[in-house]
């Protein structure tokens, strides 16, 4: 039977959450670095920004200043004020977690057209996480000569209560996400559907697992190291995949024709065609532009819509793809079948 309490046990798990920290913070900042081509994205201009990004980039650095706070406190030789070093590390990870929550949940209430009965619980819940979050300090942590930075205590019961309540918000997120992607959908789902389907429940299952993991340490509370050391992986884990699905939404356009069936037919769909003048049939005597009316055909249940849209100066007109380019033709959204996702939803805020 192992005593967890014991100094030969303690000096064993400080070495083991050294080693620990050290490789999640490799792994943070190579997913950090490998995705700064988003954020440059923004800053050259072009992606447009939206209030949703605030999110997105709290989220990122507040982990990564975290990771950061961490290896000082590892890896330092002169006595510093661990206390405080620990507070601040505790308060941006913990930040993290809510945030990589915040991040899913404003695809969530897009997702329902910014519906107030949605929106104002989801608030509220959240308001109610961040509660638990900024308590103030429940790691304690002291100098030891020789040893450095040493986490001497915590409060679980605030912790146990901070990843229980992460754990049921992200079931809540997960569960109107689902109704409004599956069961509300009357026609088939669209790639952007399926896409939004895929990214709620992995996201679900890294974070819960995590987060359930770090509860379950907690609870035990073999001794103050064990009882913290998956904090750290259940923050990370939720950000990066938070983050993941933020940028794929971003970055997502639709890849062919897409056909959905409706209690009255069938709604086709061509996304992001290769069109030209030509194929347009732009009038002669109005330069640069050219329309295609809407037009309707109803024949043994079959129901063709073709969307009016507008080819205008390249000045005027030209807009970002997921690539990276501009293109001379902007083609506006069409409906995506009998699935009722708002404007806003379809042409991601981020």
């Amino acid at each position: 039977m192992v005593d967890w309490s014991s100094q030969q046990e303690l000096i064993l798990d400080s070495t083991v959450f050294l080693k620990f920290m050290h490789a999640l913070s490799g792994l943070y900042f190579w997913e950090f670095v490998t995705s700064l081509d988003f954020e440059w994205g923004f800053f050259t201009g072009k992606k447009r920004f939206h209030y949703p990004a605030v999110f997105y980039f709290l989220n990122r650095y507040c982990l990564l200043f975290t990771m950061i706070g961490i290896l000082i406190a590892l890896d330092t030789t002169t006595e510093i004020n661990c206390q405080s070093l620990y507070t601040f590390n505790q308060i941006m990870g913990q930040s993290a977690s809510g945030l990589a929550s915040i991040n899913l949940s404003i695809r969530t209430m897009a997702l329902w057209s910014h519906h107030r009965w949605i929106v104002i619980p989801i608030v509220v819940i959240i308001l109610g996480h961040w509660s638990l979050i900024l308590q103030g300090v429940l790691v304690k942590a002291s100098w030891v000569e020789g040893q450095g930075c040493i986490v001497t205590g915590s409060n679980n019961t605030i912790l146990a209560a901070t990843f229980i309540y992460s754990m049921c918000f992200d079931l809540i997120i997960l569960l109107l996400s689902m109704y409004k992607l599956v069961i509300g959908v009357k026609g088939g789902r669209s790639q952007l559907m399926t896409l939004l389907f895929k990214d709620g429940l992995v996201y679900f299952i890294i974070a819960f697992l995590s987060n359930l993991l770090a509860t379950v340490f907690i609870m035990l509370n073999l001794n103050a190291i064990m009882s913290v050391i998956f904090n750290v992986p259940a923050a990370i884990f939720s950000t990066i995949v938070a983050c993941r699905a933020v940028r794929r939404l971003t970055n997502f356009s639709t890849k062919g024709p897409e056909v959905f069936s409706s209690a009255t037919g069938h709604s086709f769909r061509v996304a992001h065609p290769a069109t030209t003048a030509a194929s347009i049939g732009i009038n002669p005597g109005m330069p640069g532009r050219g329309t295609i009316r809407h037009k309707s055909e109803l024949s043994n249940g079959v129901h063709v819509q073709m969307q009016t849209f507008t080819v205008a100066d390249e000045d005027h007109m030209s807009d970002y793809n997921s690539e990276g380019d501009t293109t001379k033709t902007k083609i506006a959204d069409p409906e995506m079948g009998d699935a009722e996702i708002s404007a806003e939803f379809k042409r991601p805020p981020y």
